[in-house]
């Protein structure tokens, strides 16, 4: 969904429900009908309503940018693991050679992660760590007492529900996974944290 912010209040929060129990009910006169929904969301939004490439060339006031990303509601924001924000391309970005792990070699490394996922959930019911149940969540995603401070700040500084919190702790599981680690460390959950920017524009 590209520019996330301008859809309709009412499309934004219909998303809710399946993003958190992968269906969608719907009630009519006739009856209720409940429909399987599980999906992977990818959105886009610019930092501001005027469309600015980045937030040092954008001539919006803190206040205007804050009520554009303010459409976005944290109940909503709770749902999205990813917020990842995307530096503006300069024009000679765009001709530049690709910098990074070449595709073999991340193909390679998910397919790995997926795989110490389906043998950790092989009696679960699941295959992914974004499935888990809180209960999986606290029996998967123990971490060190470090990581435990770190993630308490996190719950006061970014304002995180308990829901934001066991997202958290998915990806950092995940991460630890991409890494071929069987236990979450302080600076895995650190990278996940950094994972909830529009966490950190909401607040402010």
């Amino acid at each position: 969904m590209d520019e996330l912010p301008e859809f309709q209040q009412h499309v934004l929060e219909s998303l809710r429900q399946p993003l958190e129990d992968g269906r969608v009910t719907i009630a009519r006169a006739s009856g209720v009908s409940d429909f399987p929904a599980r999906f992977q969301l990818v959105a886009a939004a610019n930092p501001c309503r005027r469309g600015c490439p980045s937030l040092d060339r954008c001539v919006c006031t803190p206040t205007e940018r804050a009520r554009y990303l303010g459409r976005l509601s944290r109940p909503l924001l709770d749902r999205v693991d990813l917020h990842v924000e995307l530096p503006a391309l300069e024009p000679g970005d765009v001709q530049s050679p690709a910098i990074g792990d070449a595709t073999e070699a991340i193909r390679a490394r998910v397919a790995a992660a997926r795989q110490r996922q389906r043998d950790r959930f092989h009696a679960g019911g699941i295959r992914i760590n974004a499935a888990m149940s809180p209960r999986q969540v606290r029996r998967f995603c123990a971490v060190p007492a470090e990581a435990e401070r770190l993630l308490a700040a996190a719950m006061t500084r970014l304002g995180l529900s308990a829901r934001g919190h066991d997202r958290v702790l998915k990806v950092a599981r995940t991460i630890a996974d991409l890494a071929g680690a069987d236990a979450l460390t302080a600076e895995q959950c650190a990278e996940a944290i950094q994972y909830r920017g529009l966490d950190r524009q909401w607040r402010v």
